[in-house]
């Protein structure tokens, strides 16, 4: 038996899933030390979100896990200084592991962790950065991160890399070929694809509360209301697509909420909720006939949101700038916008002619694909 300790800032709604299908891999003995403290657990402000925020799934069942002391006068996810364990060397040796997994670097403690056991133990990493957001030349700032960069990466033996963008990324940093394991982003795909009974009821109740009909063709947008989202897509979209049959829902909170009220006013077709926790979420879903996620950065890796709406069997818009854009989609199960030319004729010309028929027969594809199986395949052999 294996023991696997993973370094993880706090528990995360997508990561939870998979740390308990992990334990259940009788050769691995697994141990996730919490680094954000015990404030991490229940409910949290989100400033982007501008609310408290508690997940009503369980994130600490299923797995062992560890809440480590952080002493930093500012704790948080948000900033390098924001994590500070000073036992936290002592706490990973303690529990003796065979192989130490960090989930990102940019925290005091996972950077001290990273380069003290480095040669120690086998160093294994996941992070989803890329490059997109990199600025275009030479410019010393930009070379002084390179170097920097490469000598934090010397540190890692194997990186889970989530797609295309995030391989290019570690290859840009030194990271060699058998260095580089391919373990796409996944979600608990079952929450979402699974019909549960409750579902056509509160689908009912959702379209009468929005006043939206079952032959509406519904744009969603859900998450955090913010300029990297770039939710004012939304509203653009409603100015090319006149039609009244044609709804616009907007889900979430954060600091453009009253600017996109206000701008949306005179269109009643443009519809608000309220931030939806993740059990309502596959409902949502199932309201939309596309999903639209036009983020301009910085910062969006990958979009998770992406691999939810597909799940729940609905196709998606996004932008180029969405980093998992780019292995998730194809032509059956996608339309993808290049922000700087939006080309909304031949947008037009997808929305008409979409087969949700053929999407739905395809769309297996992306379960075989971006499923916790398949990286739970690639840490067995990693491990061996």
């Amino acid at each position: 038996m294996k023991k696997i300790a993973i370094i993880s800032s706090h528990p995360i709604q997508y990561n939870a899933p998979f740390y308990a299908l992990l334990s259940k891999v009788p050769e691995i003995d697994l141990m996730v030390f919490y680094t954000w403290g015990e404030a991490a657990k229940g409910q949290k402000l989100d400033p982007d979100f501008g609310k408290v925020i508690e997940w009503d799934i369980p994130l600490l069942e299923g797995y062992n896990f560890t809440f480590l002391k952080n002493t930093s006068d500012n704790p948080g996810s948000h900033h390098f200084k924001g994590i500070i364990n000073p036992s936290i060397i002592y706490d990973i040796e303690a529990w003796s592991p065979d192989v130490l997994w960090i989930w990102g670097w940019a925290f005091d403690s996972h950077l001290k962790a990273l380069r003290y056991f480095k040669g120690k133990l086998p160093i294994w990493f996941r992070g989803d950065s890329n490059l997109q957001d990199e600025p275009k030349g030479f410019s010393f700032k930009k070379l002084a991160r390179r170097v920097f960069l490469k000598w934090v990466y010397k540190n890692v033996d194997t990186a889970f890399y989530v797609g295309t963008l995030n391989k290019n990324y570690f290859q840009s940093h030194n990271l060699k070929p058998n260095q580089l394991v391919s373990a796409p982003h996944a979600i608990d795909n079952k929450h979402f694809s699974v019909e549960k009974d409750e579902y056509p009821q509160l689908l009912n109740e959702l379209r009468i509360k929005l006043d939206i009909k079952e032959i509406d063709t519904v744009f969603l947008f859900a998450g955090k209301l913010e300029p990297k989202k770039n939710p004012f897509f939304l509203l653009e979209l409603a100015k090319h697509f006149k039609e009244e049959n044609f709804k616009f829902l907007i889900v979430g909170n954060g600091q453009l909420e009253k600017a996109l009220q206000l701008a949306s006013a005179s269109d009643n077709r443009i519809k608000f909720l309220d931030f939806q926790n993740q059990s309502m979420m596959p409902v949502l879903y199932r309201l939309a006939s596309f999903f639209v996620l036009p983020s301009t950065g910085p910062g969006e890796t990958w979009g998770l949101a992406l691999n939810e709406a597909l799940a729940s069997g609905r196709p998606f818009i996004a932008s180029t700038k969405c980093g998992g854009a780019i292995d998730l989609y194809n032509s059956l199960n996608g339309y993808l916008v290049n922000l700087q030319h939006i080309d909304f004729k031949d947008l037009d010309a997808w929305i008409r002619k979409f087969n949700i028929d053929e999407f739905q027969k395809q769309n297996y594809s992306f379960f075989e694909c971006f499923n916790y199986n398949n990286f739970i395949k690639q840490v067995i052999i990693n491990i061996n």
